[in-house]
């Protein structure tokens, strides 16, 4: 499981990081009972962590889920939110697991944050107003129909869901990232069979690497526009009959 809590530039009434804390034990406790059914797993996580909260609707954080999850026969990945799966099959094809709705969501803030960036504008005082602008009309838009999903107060948010699965002996490899790390990666160019053939520190000094470039080569985001300087990055990586490597920036 990969979940990456959201930064809110609107009060909440929840810790972004308490939230997410409570949602993974939570769903965790769920998948250790079913590992067929993640949308319910998820939703009965979503529900536990609402109510020894006690949020109310749309007044907390949210968070993306990304599950992966094997049986005997299958390998069952679910997407709420834009984290991302990567899978390599053994036919060489390279499969993306992602909800990007959120993108869908917002788009004139957001094209004018992003433009304001790639002229060299900076994280000044104009783009926190933007951020703050875009965030109000996410808001809005949460788990509603032609918004987003994302996991927050809402079970039924994982009805909507994106899920895929693929015959487990036909899976070589798998990756699970936060878009913190994926839009770097992808920028830079690494390919995604390199970072499945890394090693423990090989993983941790690529998250370093990317943390580094950020701070030193794009420090005002002109060349990768993104809503802050640095977001969370973690990565999961697995092969057959190997423990799965897990890694944090």
């Amino acid at each position: 499981m990969v979940l990456d809590g959201a930064s809110s530039f609107t009060p909440a009434l929840v810790d972004a990081q308490e939230y997410v804390d409570r949602l993974l034990a939570c769903i965790a406790q769920s998948l250790a009972h079913d590992r067929t059914n993640l949308r319910q797993v998820v939703a009965d996580g979503i529900r536990r962590t609402v109510e020894e909260l006690k949020l109310p609707p749309k007044a907390g954080p949210s968070s993306t889920v990304l599950v992966a999850s094997n049986d005997s026969a299958r390998l069952k990945i679910l997407a709420l939110g834009d984290s991302t799966a990567v899978v390599h099959t053994t036919d060489g094809r390279l499969h993306r697991i992602t909800d990007d709705r959120l993108s869908t969501v917002g788009i004139d803030h957001r094209k004018t944050y992003q433009t304001r960036l790639s002229s060299g504008s900076g994280y000044d005082e104009t783009h926190g107003e933007i951020l703050r602008a875009l965030q109000e009309e996410e808001l809005e838009w949460r788990n509603r129909p032609g918004g987003y999903w994302i996991a927050e107060s809402d079970p039924q948010a994982t009805n909507e869901a994106v899920e895929r699965d693929f015959p487990i002996e036909e899976v070589e490899w798998f990756i699970l990232v936060t878009d913190g790390a994926q839009r770097t990666i992808d920028h830079l160019g690494i390919e995604w069979s390199r970072v499945a053939r890394m090693s423990t520190p090989e993983l941790e000094n690529l998250l370093k690497r990317l943390h580094r470039w950020e701070e030193t080569e794009d420090p005002t985001a002109a060349l990768l526009p993104r809503a802050k300087l640095h977001d969370d990055k973690t990565i999961v990586v697995w092969h057959p009959l190997v423990r799965p490597e897990v890694h944090q920036a």
